[in-house]
């Protein structure tokens, strides 16, 4: 259909005289019509036949290889993306096992050092308590000592405060009976 409009407009090209012609475009002169007519055509359909069997398929080919490459790359990006999700969910599953894990050791060890702290609690009392009961019986020999120390004390100190008062020199043994016999009647309140 095309063609046909191109003859016929070759032909009424030809049946004018066209102005162009006469002042010098050989282009408009209807004598080369044919000639350029066929170039036209021949070049178009080079260009057409070059484009529709060389450079479309490469780029129709390019465009399929660019979008099997992203589909793929996607596919890839999503199985990575559940992969890191399950890592994730294991990783989460990991840590809170941990957690319970240290839980349950920190229970056990807080129980361990509770009853070791009570049994060495309990050692420690009784060894107090031991020293406690040592402590009381030296009191009590220091006490029966000190009354015999206190009582040599008296005599000699009673000796030479009657001698300095009366001037004269007591019986030592009159002296050691006075005191030993008071000390006896105050030594309940001292023990």
């Amino acid at each position: 259909m095309k063609i046909v409009f191109v003859i016929l407009g070759a032909s009424l090209a030809i049946n004018i005289d066209l102005f162009a012609a006469e002042a010098g475009m050989p282009q408009l002169d209807p004598k080369y019509w044919a000639s350029q007519a066929f170039w036209l055509v021949l070049v178009f359909t080079l260009l057409y036949l070059a484009i529709s069997k060389l450079f479309i398929p490469k780029i129709k080919g390019n465009l399929e290889d660019r979008e099997n490459k992203i589909r793929n790359d996607i596919d890839e990006a999503n199985n990575l993306k559940e992969l890191s999700e399950k890592k994730q969910k294991e990783y989460n599953l990991v840590i809170e096992n941990a957690k319970k894990e240290v839980q349950k050791i920190l229970s056990e060890n807080k129980s361990k050092l509770n009853i070791e702290i009570e049994n060495k609690k309990k050692i420690i009392e009784k060894e107090i308590e031991e020293e406690i009961q040592k402590i009381q019986i030296e009191i009590k020999n220091l006490k029966k000592n000190s009354i015999n120390d206190i009582g040599k004390i008296s005599e000699e100190i009673a000796q030479k405060i009657i001698e300095e008062i009366s001037g004269d020199k007591l019986n030592e043994s009159s002296i050691k009976a006075a005191i030993s016999e008071t000390s006896k009647k105050n030594m309940d309140k001292y023990l």
